[in-house]
């Protein structure tokens, strides 16, 4: 696990959080703003537009070699020149699942996280049990998500920071060669790019 003694950039601020509570509260009641469809507007950037750019580069690198190597290499160049970049983005790092090794990402001690790539971090992300328990007992962390990986596939936690942010390049199931780059975005989640998730193949997901 990465070394997580420096600076954050911290994205939970008690006072702050209350005091966007209450002048929410305030624009709610004189009828500026409408609850409903502010939660839409959060879901949308949280689950839809923000992770489906992560999809993408993920895609991308599943059906391009070349692309996938400067990924590695490079995360932060390879992302930007799909149109990827932002703060919270700056200093990005790829990290591939493969057969023996599995990648999942956490904050230890606050919400460090790629905008650019998976929209805003979900609740569960910043909560304090997940940024203890995932270091802690990563193999159990993932049983929670519903997530059991072969006891001989090593799990590897990378503890982002301000200075840098991850992306798991979950694997490319089978049963899907041939697709398109948007056939196969379809099927990256955002908690498979944070590695809570596994991408399942297009038969387990029919099934399901």
């Amino acid at each position: 696990m990465t070394d997580h003694d420096h600076a954050h950039d911290h994205s939970e601020l008690g006072e702050m959080d209350l005091r966007v509570r209450a002048l929410e509260s305030v624009l709610t009641q004189k009828g500026y703003i409408d609850p409903a469809a502010l939660d839409v507007l959060i879901d949308t950037y949280q689950t839809r537009i923000g992770p489906r750019n992560g999809a993408r580069v993920v895609a991308r690198a599943w059906v391009d070699p070349a692309f996938h190597d400067w990924l590695m290499a490079d995360a932060t160049a390879a992302i930007a020149s799909l149109g990827y970049t932002g703060r919270q983005g700056e200093h990005m790092v790829a990290v591939a699942n493969t057969d023996d090794q599995h990648h999942m990402v956490v904050c230890t001690l606050c919400s460090c996280y790629p905008w650019p790539v998976l929209g805003l971090p979900p609740t569960w992300y910043k909560s304090a049990p997940y940024r203890s328990r995932a270091v802690k007992d990563p193999r159990g962390v993932l049983a929670d998500f519903g997530t059991t990986l072969p006891e001989t596939t090593r799990i590897r936690v990378w503890d982002s920071t301000a200075e840098v942010r991850y992306l798991v390049i979950p694997q490319r199931p089978a049963g899907t060669e041939g697709w398109s780059e948007d056939e196969l975005a379809a099927l990256v989640s955002r908690d498979s790019m944070i590695g809570t998730r596994v991408v399942e193949a297009p038969s387990a997901r029919s099934a399901a």
